[in-house]
């Protein structure tokens, strides 16, 4: 009985210890890597949120493409709304890169995306932009994917000298 119990913590030990090293290389920054499309998935939020993110998409190049977007079933307005977007904006091309702006819909989507590249199934690069309207604190959905994105862009200074692994490029929407 001894022997199994020693060979069951043993098996445990070194089960949390792969996990661990997975977590390292996943979570490790990389260099980026030049590619001439890459697909992106959109988390939009109800309101304001749905404006700032078209706002952001109306500014990168065609090589974000295909787009794909998650929205609440009760968010009508926001299909819409993008639904217009990408019929004056039409593209085609596979899902690398999450863009997020903060409605806290976004957190579970990252935190999937987060796990694909744990469990070695896909690398997805997570860019969460902080809401424009946030100048000296971070969103709930903020603090926790400060931790979990690859790029995490602000748009005021007090909140990069609070924050240094932040981005700060000025205000993008």
């Amino acid at each position: 009985m001894g022997g199994a119990l020693i060979l069951a913590a043993a098996a445990g030990a070194l089960a949390l210890l792969l996990l661990a090293v997975r977590l390292w290389v996943v979570l490790s920054p990389r260099a980026p890597v030049p590619r001439r499309s890459l697909s992106l998935l959109v988390v939009a939020g109800s309101g304001g949120h749905t404006t700032e993110i078209l706002r952001l998409l109306e500014n990168l190049s065609n090589a974000y493409s295909p787009r794909h977007y998650i929205v609440a079933d009760t968010d009508e307005m926001s299909t819409h709304k993008i639904n217009s977007f990408e019929q004056i904006r039409a593209d085609r091309n596979p899902s690398a890169t999450v863009l997020c702006n903060g409605p806290g819909t976004c957190v579970p989507i990252c935190i999937s995306a987060l796990l694909l590249g744990i469990l070695g199934i896909k690398k997805v690069i997570i860019v969460y932009v902080e809401s424009i309207c946030r100048v000296e604190h971070l969103s709930l959905s903020g603090k926790i994917l400060f931790h979990l994105s690859d790029y995490f862009i602000v748009q005021w200074p007090t909140l990069k000298e609070k924050y240094p692994k932040s981005v700060y490029l000025g205000r993008i929407v």
